[in-house]
């Protein structure tokens, strides 16, 4: 750890972006189970869905207000958990360091902006659990789910009333869920493809937390910076391929949480 701070120390001394990406493993901690195991399962008629059948485009042509049931499911779930420490010292960072910081996450539910993480800076590359935007694609606009939609128990359906108000308010369609699906792609206007990968280009500083190496732009983010000669820190409490970069780097690998290691690294960068 004391190797890896006066890495970081180096690092900030160097003109450049100080860039954090989070996973689900910082999600986690907070009580918000990845959906990718017994969790996550879904049962429509008789049949049980995984995670990555549902959440698909396909899947929400052929049933969606099934994918709807399962996904404010899934925002119920996340609306009741809290920030935690990581979260919390990453705001700090981001205050200290201000336009100098960018905070990349993977996560769709909400934490990092809820701990105050700001807009301007926080690029939530698969969405936002908590946002709807028009399933016909009328225009680029999301907007919040209404605060009136409840979450539903698992298995409960979407009954008329809660249908009536998932519509796009610009055109009246259906409306979908603001998060990327297992079969689409990123792009600039939804999901910031663009604007990450210039700030991973110009990133000096890059801490990976919970993240997996299971999506392709946090490959580009992580493979970007090291090119860019990044000092990379990777802290997961399990081996992963991104932990293999950080350690070509003057950085390295962390195995531990991240609600407690972020923290202390924060603070010990003063």
């Amino acid at each position: 750890m004391d190797a890896i701070i006066a890495a970081c120390r180096e690092a900030l001394a160097r003109p450049g972006r100080v860039t954090v990406l989070t996973g689900a493993g910082v999600s986690a901690e907070s009580g918000i189970p990845t959906f990718r195991g017994k969790e996550g399962y879904w049962t429509v008629g008789a049949r049980e869905y995984q995670p990555q059948e549902l959440a698909t485009h396909d899947a929400f042509e052929a049933m969606p207000w099934d994918v709807w049931a399962w996904y404010l499911y899934r925002r119920g779930v996340c609306r009741a958990a809290a920030p935690n420490a990581g979260h919390e010292a990453i705001v700090a960072w981001d205050a200290r360091l201000g336009d100098r910081f960018a905070l990349v996450t993977q996560n769709v539910d909400g934490l990092h902006r809820r701990a105050g993480s700001p807009p301007a800076r926080t690029f939530a590359i698969h969405g936002d659990i908590d946002q709807m935007r028009c399933a016909a694609d009328c225009c680029l606009h999301r907007w919040p789910i209404p605060d009136d939609v409840p979450a539903l128990a698992k298995g409960e359906p979407v009954t008329e009333a809660i249908r009536a108000r998932l519509v796009c308010p610009a055109c009246g369609a259906r409306s979908r869920p603001h998060v990327l699906w297992f079969d689409e792609s990123y792009d600039e206007p939804r999901f910031h493809l663009d604007t990450v990968r210039r700030l991973a280009a110009d990133t000096v500083l890059l801490v990976v937390a919970g993240t997996s190496a299971q999506t392709n732009l946090p490959w580009q983010v992580v493979s970007l910076a090291a090119r860019a000669g990044a000092t990379i820190v990777d802290i997961n409490v399990e081996d992963n391929p991104f932990g293999d970069i950080a350690a070509q780097t003057a950085g390295g690998a962390i195995r531990a949480s991240s609600a407690t290691i972020l923290p202390r690294l924060v603070a010990s960068l003063g």
